[in-house]
């Protein structure tokens, strides 16, 4: 990777004007100085996040995302900076952004650096439980000047969760296995959103009391879970499932009652993707 000095002074005076206090002032085309000063230029590092930023329709602002980020479509068309991991530095800066949003798992070198470019990085940690996942999107709301547009958006969504949790309530619960990696075996224990998910369904998580999602095949015969979910998609989503079809002393083998479903929406989810996800979910845990 191309590991290029820059002049901070250069920086400094292209950026300023990001930087300063709003104003209730008015430009000579009468837009107001504060809307002109909240980030208009944002690459963002973090999938969830460009996919948020669509929701709150600002996706006109973003100027460059991962090679991951690939929802919704329209954020295929903008420009690759890299990975959530390596970033082009040179790329990002080219791009003249005023705001950078970044993830833990971005290189902290990086994220340094560009600070001392005097570039604005706000690092997001990844939620727990469905309540973080609406704290972070309402702090990324404020940022970008949004907060109205996500407080409607999360009102609406709450609302159709409580419903999904209410009519889950009304059938049995099923025990739920969720295999996130194969080798190995690996699930999501009870501090993660997916146990949230499990739970908004009408499940139960039969590994929500372990202290790591570090599982084995024998363990979830003991268990015997009703339901088998597969994070994963395609070719590999089937060779699971045929895998976990030698083990026929399980209910959820004898009933045929393992399921594939998508990696992107289960472990990387906005607010409306979850409840999106819960709802299917509740459909799988509840058919007859």
């Amino acid at each position: 990777m191309l590991r290029v000095l820059f002049t901070f002074v250069f920086f400094l005076v292209s950026f300023s004007h990001a930087f300063s206090f709003p104003s209730k002032a008015q430009d000579d085309s009468g837009r107001s100085l504060e809307i002109l000063r909240l980030p208009q230029r944002i690459v963002s590092l973090v999938p969830t996040i460009t996919e948020e930023l669509y929701l709150l329709g600002t996706g006109d602002r973003i100027v460059g995302v991962t090679i991951y980020c690939q929802r919704p479509p329209q954020a295929q068309t903008k420009e690759k900076v890299g990975t959530v991991i390596d970033v082009n530095i040179e790329k990002i800066i080219e791009l003249r952004p005023d705001l950078i949003i970044a993830s833990p798992l971005t290189d902290h070198k990086q994220i340094r650096k560009l600070r001392a470019l005097g570039l604005r990085v706000e690092t997001f940690d990844a939620p727990k439980d469905f309540h973080g996942l609406c704290e972070n999107f309402l702090t990324i709301s404020r940022i970008i000047g949004k907060e109205q547009k996500a407080e409607e958006v999360l009102e609406r969504t709450k609302r159709k969760l409580e419903t999904i949790k209410k009519d889950a309530k009304e059938g049995a619960e099923a025990r739920v296995f969720v295999q996130i990696g194969a080798n190995p075996l690996f699930t999501a224990d009870e501090d993660s959103f997916i146990n949230d998910l499990i739970e908004y369904a009408g499940g139960i998580n039969i590994a929500g009391d372990v202290n790591t999602g570090i599982f084995s095949r024998e363990e979830v015969i003991k268990r015997n879970p009703d339901i088998i979910l597969i994070v994963t998609m395609g070719i590999i989503g089937e060779r699971e499932k045929e895998a976990w079809l030698r083990y026929k002393t399980i209910s959820a083998v004898k009933n045929r009652r393992i399921f594939t479903v998508d990696s992107y929406r289960v472990c990387s989810p906005t607010p409306v993707s979850f409840v999106e996800t819960a709802k299917e979910m509740a459909r799988m845990f509840h058919a007859q």
